[in-house]
């Protein structure tokens, strides 16, 4: 079982390294790319929220897709429904055709969906002791393509200089052929299936379509005051950092910031999030999963601070941003390890489903919100805003802590 572990492990990693690349390609121009097309900065921020959207109503089905099939079945169609939709946002842009930019951006979210669910399938063949390290393996592998990916948004832009489209949409056109192989390397490598194997492993009463439902899931989430945490941290860390990333280009723009420089502030954002989540997940295994939330609650409040009273100092936006990105890994890392912990082995996959739909619907109202109140206030007021989000989270951890004490933390 050790070895079919690695096994899957390694097939995740790269399946995340390539999806990592597409998506972040795309992502670190999304905003301006809206702007661009619909001429209006306070639409901006829709770009994030089309594409959290697209996450967001692919969840339920792919949780249902994945309960009956397992975890490659919905992994390739999520990345397959990505390809379709980064085509879509580039013949969007090349029209100026706004309402379709958004229809492609939310297909495109489904790649992120993907990406989510890839944790998930690392921790299905875990031993309890180390899930939270299992995860956090397939978050990192994330880094690698993630930091590469707006890095490369310039030159992707240039490659389709001759064709009549749209600089900022030339990441698009490159995440679609990304996530066209990405589908390819989990249909092709990833067998046995996690999920369908765990599930043979485990008791045989649990395995009935009830329990596997995702009204079970919900019911499971519901009954369980970590679930709950769990499922609250999750997507309050993601909701913060979605609002706040996405009009960081935007407001970096306002400051004179070109493409390049916007490019590096997004990849230090994005190793934040990636690359030290093997240190999250050790510290969620070592100390328990609530206290790398009290954790995730404090880096995610300096963020804010710092990105919020930045003005036009490039360095402290980017400080920001990665420390930013460090909140994130700790809220995911440690919120995904303690959802998994929290409820019955059947009823995972729903659950997962649940709380991917719930961060998606959240992260999406954020990130709609962020464009108005940069466009109506500012960035700074986005960036308290985005601090009083993690007010209660704060306190709910604490409330868990107190009573569930006798259980491991």
């Amino acid at each position: 079982m050790a070895g079919l572990q690695r096994r899957t492990q390694r097939v995740l990693v790269a399946s995340q390294i390539l999806g990592g690349l597409g998506t972040a390609t795309g992502i670190a121009l999304a905003a301006v790319l809206a702007k661009k097309v619909s001429g209006d900065e306070a639409l901006s921020g829709l770009a994030s929220t089309a594409s959290v959207a697209g996450t967001a109503v692919l969840s339920v089905p792919l949780a249902a897709l994945m309960n009956a099939r397992g975890r490659r079945a919905g992994l390739v169609l999520a990345y397959l429904i990505g390809t379709l939709g980064a085509v879509v946002t580039v013949v969007a842009a090349a029209a100026g055709n706004f309402p379709l930019l958004l229809v492609g951006l939310a297909g495109f979210g489904a790649a992120s969906s993907a990406n989510l669910q890839a944790r998930y399938a690392a921790a299905d063949l875990a031993e309890p002791g180390s899930r939270a390290r299992a995860i956090s393996t397939v978050v990192w592998a994330t880094t690698i393509g993630a930091v590469l990916g707006p890095n490369i948004a310039a030159p992707a832009g240039r490659s389709v200089a001759g064709l009549g489209i749209p600089e900022e949409s030339g990441p698009f056109v490159w995440a679609a052929g990304v996530f066209l192989i990405s589908a390819v390397v989990v249909h092709v490598l990833l067998r046995p299936d996690p999920l369908l194997t765990a599930r043979e492993l485990a008791p045989a009463e649990e395995q009935t379509a009830e329990a596997r439902s995702i009204r079970a899931g919900f019911a499971a989430v519901s009954a369980s005051p970590r679930a709950r945490l769990a499922l609250v941290t999750v997507a309050v860390s993601h909701t913060a950092m979605v609002s706040v990333m996405s009009m960081t280009p935007v407001d970096l723009e306002h400051h004179g910031a070109g493409i390049e420089l916007i490019g590096l502030v997004i990849s230090g954002h994005i190793a934040g999030m990636y690359a030290f989540s093997p240190v999250m997940g050790r510290l969620a295994d070592r100390f328990g999963r609530l206290t790398v939330i009290g954790l995730a609650v404090g880096l995610l409040a300096c963020a804010a601070l710092l990105a919020g009273t930045a003005g036009g100092s490039h360095a402290q936006s980017a400080a920001g941003l990665f420390v930013l990105g460090l909140g994130w890994s700790a809220g995911l890392v440690a919120g995904s390890a303690l959802l998994t912990d929290s409820v019955p082995q059947a009823a995972r996959a729903a659950a997962q489903g649940l709380s991917d739909l719930t961060t998606s619907l959240s992260a999406g109202i954020g990130g709609a919100t962020a464009g108005l109140v940069v466009a109506t206030a500012s960035y700074a007021w986005l960036n308290l805003a985005a601090a009083c989000l993690l007010v209660p989270l704060g306190a709910l951890a604490l409330f868990t802590r107190r009573s569930t004490r006798p259980q491991q933390a």
